[in-house]
């Protein structure tokens, strides 16, 4: 006989299913947001590549697009966050999560389904990145396994930020409220290793991107693609695989159970 926590935990799952396929079903109706969200990293490698690229001095030498590519993986796993809130905070503004309330299903399904459906729509971005950037002369240099392991750690950080998102939403509601996310999300992603060494940066700043949890993934897959990196002798820059593991499961510990407990509040 099926437990009672076996049997919550089943039904969990399938309305968290039902409502991921809900969400990719949107991103197929809509696809024009998809494509923007797709194409503008994409234009953001062949500018800072191409027309800033000349003018960067990778440290320790090496190609400047290799040491970009890696950087840009992670501000596009960054970006995502904006959609991720906008997506959640239209439907807490129209009422549809408000009528997902009183149907019976369990009170996680919403927002895990909100995150599948988002891991897997950067999962498709990331595989454009890869393919944009192999097309303009990047490649990874350390064997398929530890490529796949970055991979891996950018959608890790991915699933974190997912959850800061969607708990953001949760607490802000407002769609048009995303312009003040991007004030945050855009100095925290370029006050990072992403385009430049922190060495480059006045001390107290180098510190702060040294420590930014973006800073961590990319460091660790370029050491992980086998790409040019800014090195450093700090316990950061020493030890950024580990960091790219201990920053997104921190966030997700703290976020995730946040915003099932919001969502359950909602209008209390």
């Amino acid at each position: 006989m099926t437990t009672l926590p076996a049997r919550r935990l089943r039904f969990a799952v399938s309305d968290s299913l039902v409502l991921t396929g809900r969400a990719l079903a949107h991103a197929v109706r809509q696809p024009v947001p998809v494509l923007v969200g797709l194409l503008f990293p994409v234009l953001l490698v062949l500018m800072f590549g191409y027309l800033f690229g000349g003018a960067m001095t990778v440290p320790g030498g090496g190609d400047y697009r290799e040491f970009l590519l890696p950087g840009m993986f992670a501000m596009t796993v960054a970006f995502g966050i904006e959609a991720t809130y906008t997506a959640v905070a239209s439907d807490t503004a129209r009422g549809v999560t408000d009528r997902f309330r009183t149907l019976p299903m369990a009170p996680s399904a919403v927002v895990t389904g909100r995150a599948a459906a988002d891991l897997l729509h950067s999962a498709a971005g990331l595989a454009v990145m890869l393919a944009c950037g192999l097309a303009v002369g990047w490649q990874w240099r350390a064997g398929p396994a530890r490529a796949l392991a970055a991979v891996g750690l950018l959608l890790l950080l991915r699933f974190a930020l997912i959850w800061v998102g969607i708990h953001l939403a949760l607490v802000l509601r407002r769609p048009e409220s995303v312009v003040a996310l991007q004030i945050l999300v855009w100095p925290v992603g370029f006050t990072s290793n992403a385009f430049v060494a922190p060495e480059t940066m006045p001390g107290w700043l180098a510190a702060v991107a040294e420590w930014n949890p973006l800073s961590a993934t990319v460091a660790a897959c370029r050491e992980l693609f086998g790409n040019p990196g800014w090195g450093g002798d700090s316990f950061a820059a020493q030890h950024a695989v580990a960091l790219a593991v201990v920053w997104p499961v921190l966030l997700i510990a703290v976020f995730l159970p946040l915003s099932v407990r919001r969502w359950r509040h909602l209008g209390r």
